[in-house]
């Protein structure tokens, strides 16, 4: 933590010698004198380096982080990659991060071991470290000699059971298809499974799930290729919205808007829209302002009480709540 002291100790020293020379008692400092001082004590410094901006959800915690730390009183920088795919750009910014003068810092990463060696950095320079939304794969840090204080996130199996079920709701048992994100990612693995889960158990047909790396683009094509190869199709879970609304689009390109439901995740003002306009059925909206913010406050109680976590410790682990939006209550998200 920065504590810079030395106009404070040149005071003290100017005091005590008056006191040595004339015999005074003790001079109590004054109010001020006592809140510069503790002033300098909060001076704290935290890093944050989220998956990438291009995508609103990021936008959202990256305003909630700034909000919380101008609020609390503390210096905040948060970074972010172009785009999801630059795993080895993003290890070498948190390394950096690492070797610097950052109190604390909190990393969303783009896959669950890309980040590992900068965690262990970090570890090393005793700078505690809070894992956003996006898990580290906690036994292959723990093998590289590292550990973090605490991890906040959505339930995302939860979310895709929400998600599975609006469509059970809706919809007659048949064939349905689940556009994943990032292969191996353990938010779009959690998603896929409740969503899966719930869908076979309710007795549909999960004919295929495919990647499509969190992109719309790559979403639309993924989707073009679902309704070619399976005309029946009822429905399609996406693990965000942004290829939710890239599979929204095949669908109406196709002229099945009325036949295929098209379901997303995360809850982006676009998908809002999407979902009052009629085109997306709905959205399981989560909060990332509320993630980023918890796990700012994380990092502020480790820096404050000296504790940048061991091996020893176990992380703090703490979901964030997330709604289903439909028709029926899309205004009130709606800004």
């Amino acid at each position: 933590m920065k504590r810079k002291y030395f106009v404070f100790t040149l005071v003290t020293i100017a005091m005590l010698a008056v006191m040595v020379f004339t015999g005074c008692s003790p001079v109590e400092p004054t109010p001020e004198q006592v809140e510069e001082e503790t002033e300098e004590e909060e001076q704290i410094s935290l890093y944050f380096l989220l998956k990438t901006l291009s995508n609103p959800y990021w936008v959202a915690m990256k305003e909630a982080i700034d909000e919380a730390a101008a609020e609390a009183g503390v210096e905040v920088y948060v970074d972010a990659m172009n785009s999801e795919d630059d795993l080895s750009g993003q290890l070498d910014k948190l390394l950096t991060a690492a070797g610097q003068d950052y109190d604390g810092i909190g990393i969303a990463p783009i896959s669950p071991t890309n980040t590992i060696e900068g965690i262990v950095a970090a570890n090393n320079n005793g700078i505690p470290v809070v894992n956003i939304d996006s898990k580290v794969d906690a036994e292959e840090l723990a093998a590289a000699g590292g550990y973090m204080i605490g991890f906040a996130t959505t339930d995302n199996f939860a979310v895709g059971a929400t998600a599975a079920q609006y469509i059970i709701d809706n919809n007659e048992p048949g064939e349905v298809a689940i556009i994943e994100g990032k292969t191996g990612n353990f938010n779009s693995e959690a998603r896929k499974s409740g969503a899966e889960e719930a869908l076979t158990e309710a007795g549909f047909d999960v004919v295929s799930v495919q990647p499509a790396d969190w992109d719309r683009n790559r979403a639309l094509d993924v989707a073009t290729n679902f309704i070619s190869q399976y005309p029946d199709l009822k429905a399609i879970y996406c693990a965000n919205d942004t290829m939710a609304l890239g599979a929204q689009e095949a669908v109406e390109n196709a002229g099945l808007a009325e036949q295929i439901m098209v379901v997303g995740t995360d809850g982006i003002p676009e998908a809002y829209q999407s979902v009052k306009d009629g085109a997306m059925a709905a959205t399981v909206a989560q909060d990332p302002g509320e993630i980023g913010v918890v796990c700012l406050n994380m990092l502020l109680e480790a820096v404050r009480s000296g504790n940048p976590g061991s091996l020893d410790e176990e992380a703090e682990f703490q979901y964030v709540d997330s709604i289903l939006v439909t028709a029926d209550n899309v205004d009130d998200f709606i800004e």
